[in-house]
């Protein structure tokens, strides 16, 4: 492994740091917004926008790759939008998404020396902490680099550090985003608006990448996880050694991916046992709420040493609403013992029906889904995650409202799911988590009979009880003296007062092109009767109709670009 950064180096590093200064100094939302205009007008995705001339796959498939290309090229910020993009495919078209995915591999490194800027910066000392840093990166993302190091007392070490400006990038490119979504969402249709929340989505896409930016909130949801996952004797969390807000310094794993690690190196019983307490602790987890996004092959790796399963790559994590969490696992819970209507009151309670949605055609949607889930194996093309996900897609296009955090829980359960069949494809992972069923049951039971959970309904339902004699008595006198009276505030929404709103225009445009007709018409006619001394009036009686031409061409015209629409 090559040693540490020479006196020689340091100057090269001081040219660095005046380069990243300057480049520093240029970024400003201003300058953002217009650099970002640019770009998507370069690749043409305002273009691809306005095309009605293609069919829609055409047109789905060109916008995902000019997006692509224009994301990628407009750097970190929006490559983590596009893979925040990607978490809401239920949402989105197959063709666009596809055109996405080569978001989520990995992004070309930058150099050492300007990863060193971020180093010096937040570990001044840190040549005293380490013996060595190899300067090639074993990972690179869009936000962040890993490397392999040697700290001084001979310890191996994954050393994680920000890319420089990242932050400045993303508050600057934030603000011309969010300017952005206001746009688009107005152009969307009213029931698209309300079943898909865009600024919700913003919201979230903030929220992760700044906990993503800020290391010390990742080495404290692995110290969560990490006591979580104490009574799993064949699972590891890695030791994190030092944290700055820009530098992680954690246990670098000796071992190969889950995807990649040599069959004879485990027995069926060793695999099995570490299936066993990867969906144990899995469940484990979504009961408390919390949710590891992406815990697929490749970010478990079996440790060569303690052949202990290591999950590893703690940036795409978050917390769940523990009645969406219950909802989803009655769900389950239901399809498994074929009671489709109640899985089906079960899926209504996670995704939200709105008045767009009609409900009767939803429902027969979801018992014709369901009914195929039951009593499922694994290995079939009908497994949970497709369960889950194809339940997440049948509410979307029945205009539900989805939860953010939904999808990522979704596409987490689908990839323990997927670990699980590649670890002990001989084991049911369906049969793991219906073992865990008295874990689940305590802890719901325990939430809901808890004493502070509950003190709020405690104490309404007093104040209800000592105060309820005191407006049965005054409901009596309204009603004995006849004062008693209900005021009804009936709101039109925003959709149906637009619609009026065009409506009313179209009208009073017909009214009036239909009296300048009229009105020329008759000039027209009077003019002709009484020959050249009353030329004016014929004048006035074409101008009439030539304007009462145009408003029914502006009337016809706004008809037709709404029927397109």
């Amino acid at each position: 492994m090559p040693a540490l950064a020479t006196d020689t180096e340091s100057l090269d590093l001081t040219a660095v740091r005046h380069r990243l200064r300057k480049e520093g100094e240029a970024i400003t939302p201003r300058k953002r917004f217009r650099t970002t205009t640019r770009i998507l007008m370069k690749h043409g995705v305002f273009h691809i926008l306005r095309d009605r001339s293609k069919d829609d796959e055409t047109k789905h498939r060109l916008l995902g790759k000019r997006l692509r290309l224009a994301f990628e090229e407009l750097g970190p910020t929006y490559i983590k939008l596009g893979q925040v993009i990607l978490t809401r495919q239920e949402l989105l078209p197959d063709a666009l998404t596809k055109e996405l995915e080569p978001l989520l591999s990995d992004v070309p490194p930058l150099s050492f020396p300007e990863m060193q800027t971020v180093l010096e910066d937040n570990i001044p000392d840190w040549r005293e902490m380490f013996d060595s840093i190899d300067p090639t990166p074993i990972g690179s993302a869009s936000l962040a680099q890993v490397y392999r190091g040697r700290l001084k007392d001979g310890r191996p070490a994954a050393v994680k550090i920000i890319r420089p400006l990242v932050g400045k990038l993303f508050q600057a490119d934030i603000t011309v985003i969010r300017k952005l979504v206001r746009r688009v969402y107005r152009m969307l249709p009213p029931e698209m608006t309300v079943s898909l929340d865009l600024p919700g989505l913003l919201e979230d896409y903030y929220s992760s990448s700044r906990d993503e930016l800020d290391l010390r909130r990742e080495a404290e949801i692995m110290n969560i996880h990490r006591e979580m996952i104490s009574e799993f004797a064949t699972l590891h969390i890695p030791e994190v050694y030092h944290v700055t807000e820009h530098v992680l310094v954690m246990e670098y794993i000796d071992g190969w991916n889950l995807k990649n690690f040599p069959v004879d190196f485990l027995t069926f019983e060793e695999r099995m046992e570490r299936m066993l307490d990867l969906g144990h602790w899995y469940v484990k987890t979504f009961v408390a709420g919390y949710y590891h996004a992406d815990p697929h092959g490749s970010n478990i790796m079996i440790d060569r040493h303690t052949k202990k399963a290591v999950i590893i790559d703690w940036g795409m994590t978050g917390t769940m609403d523990a009645v969406h969490t219950e909802a989803i696992f009655r769900l389950l819970m239901h399809v498994r013992l074929n009671q489709a209507e109640d899985a089906i009151e079960a899926g209504m309670d996670v995704c939200e029906p709105t008045r767009y949605t009609d409900t009767v055609n939803l429902k027969d949607q979801l018992r014709s889904l369901f009914i195929h889930y039951t009593m499922s194996h694994q290995g079939s093309r009908y497994n949970w995650g497709s369960l889950l996900m194809n339940t997440i897609l049948i509410c979307a296009k029945n205009h539900c409202r989805i939860p953010t955090g939904l999808a990522l829980w979704t596409k987490g359960f689908s990839a323990a799911e997927a670990t699980a069949r590649w670890l002990c494809p001989e084991i049911c992972y369906h049969d793991v988590v219906e073992t865990a069923d008295v874990q689940i049951m305590r802890s719901w039971l325990s939430r809901r009979l808890n004493y502070r959970a509950n003190a709020s309904l405690l104490a309404e339902t007093a104040k209800l009880v000592t105060t309820l004699p005191r407006r049965l008595n005054k409901f009596l006198e309204y009603l004995e003296w006849n004062k008693l009276h209900f005021t009804m505030d009936a709101q039109l929404s925003k959709p149906t007062a637009r619609l009026l709103h065009k409506v009313s225009n179209r009208v009073s445009l017909s009214f009036l092109a239909g009296t300048f007709f009229l009105g020329g018409s008759l000039m027209l006619s009077f003019g002709a009767r009484n020959g050249a001394a009353l030329g004016g009036i014929e004048t006035l009686g074409t101008s009439a109709v030539i304007v009462s031409a145009v408003l029914t061409l502006l009337v016809l015209w706004s008809v037709f670009r709404s029927r397109r629409v």
